[in-house]
């Protein structure tokens, strides 16, 4: 519960964003919001982080994409559509299934899918190019939906997709088979015994590449299951290409205030 209780705002998000853009030594990459936490949280709605970061990226022309569970970002098409329109954005949604209940369950009191699925079309409505993505995918959980997760977001106008396996580093192995005993008793041990398949029976395999995909032939079939879908769907025909090269570096200011000339 501290995740929810115990909230540490990075307040000053955006300006360390600028002061960064303002190195001369910085170079333009694609960044992302949210692949660590949802950029969107609750206490977004009054501090707005997030739309601060989205500001300095617009006055920087600088690409980025964001990866969300919430419509908060909804909120924000005023910056987001205009960069789409120069190729400096994009959104991903996560819906992890169509679920409502089991949605409660493995995700409380984040949107519910059908609202996810809202997002999405909203985006694609306003022309954003927007993907899904269906992660993590959890054996005997939510990975039997994931064929009708990738056909609700393609209809709803999805144009790529992702999904990555349950990963179980550090303390978030503990709190996971903690929830899995409490809610689904009757089939933890199968879910445990095929993520260890996966990760070379380990709860958890850190290796680039491996831990997101998994590997033997589970792994294998999860794999075969989701581009087939996405091929029958027409999903991740294109990719979103971002332009880097219209980045604006900020000007550097003293500490007195005064902007450097060199």
């Amino acid at each position: 519960m501290d995740f929810e209780t115990r909230i540490v705002a990075k307040v000053n998000a955006a300006e360390r964003l600028r002061e960064a853009f303002a190195s001369p030594h910085y170079e333009a990459k694609s960044l992302n919001l949210g692949s660590a936490t949802d950029a969107y949280q609750p206490v977004e709605r009054r501090l707005a982080i997030t739309r601060r970061v989205i500001e300095v990226l617009a006055k920087c022309a600088h690409p980025f994409t964001v990866v969300t569970k919430s419509s908060g970002v909804e909120r924000d098409l005023d910056l987001i559509v205009p960069m789409v329109g120069r190729h400096l954005a994009s959104v991903i949604v996560s819906v992890t299934t169509l679920d409502a209940a089991l949605a409660r369950i493995l995700e409380p009191r984040a949107a519910s899918p059908a609202r996810r699925l809202r997002t999405i079309a909203t985006l694609a409505r306003a022309g954003v190019p927007v993907g899904v993505s269906v992660s993590p995918v959890i054996p005997f959980i939510n990975e039997p939906d994931l064929e009708r997760v990738l056909a609700a977001a393609a209809e709803a106008g999805a144009g790529t997709a992702f999904a990555i396996v349950l990963r179980l580093p550090w303390e978030v192995n503990t709190i996971f088979q903690r929830w899995l005993e409490q809610h689904f008793p009757d089939r933890a041990a199968r879910v445990m015994a095929r993520v260890r398949e996966m990760h070379g029976g380990r709860d958890y395999d850190s290796r680039f590449g491996a831990r997101m995909r998994g590997e033997g032939v589970w792994a294998d079939r999860l794999a075969q299951r989701f581009h087939k879908a996405c091929a029958r769907l027409g999903l991740n025909r294109q990719r979103v290409e971002l332009d880097l090269t219209q980045f604006k570096r900020p000007q550097r200011f003293r500490k007195d205030g005064q902007a450097e000339l060199f």
